[in-house]
């Protein structure tokens, strides 16, 4: 396998978005992201330490939604250090989890919730192994 020529700095996830407004205070007031910069009316662009998510307008629905709910997938994993924290205070500010925190057989510690478009964001917590 060659390596790379130098080093990889971060990775920035899309997604798609058919109301850029909603979404973007989604990100900012519910989960704490920075607003870092918009382009026009159709393009955004979020973070929280060093994890970017762009957010493109598109007038219809993310096709993705449906098929990662229908196959146990993600759109964003999101790393914390305290899962049971950071899903206490979602659900203060009226955030549903659609799965509970709840322990994996691989090792952390996990809640599901939905964005305003219906995008599936797990949040994990890195536990020690038994």
């Amino acid at each position: 396998m060659s390596e790379i020529p130098g080093r990889i700095s971060s990775v920035i996830a899309q997604l798609r978005t058919n109301d850029l407004e909603r979404t973007i205070r989604f990100y900012t007031e519910f989960l704490g992201f920075d607003l870092d910069f918009r382009h026009e009316d159709f393009y955004a662009g979020v973070s929280a330490g060093n994890s970017i998510v762009h957010l493109k307008l598109d007038d219809s629905d993310d096709p993705s939604i449906d098929y990662v709910k229908q196959g146990g997938h993600f759109h964003l994993y999101i790393e914390t250090p305290d899962a049971a924290a950071v899903a206490e205070a979602l659900e203060k500010k009226g955030i549903e989890l659609t799965d509970k925190v709840h322990e994996t057989a691989w090792g952390t510690k996990e809640f599901v919730v939905e964005d305003d478009q219906g995008h599936t964001i797990y949040f994990g917590q890195r536990v020690t192994q038994k």
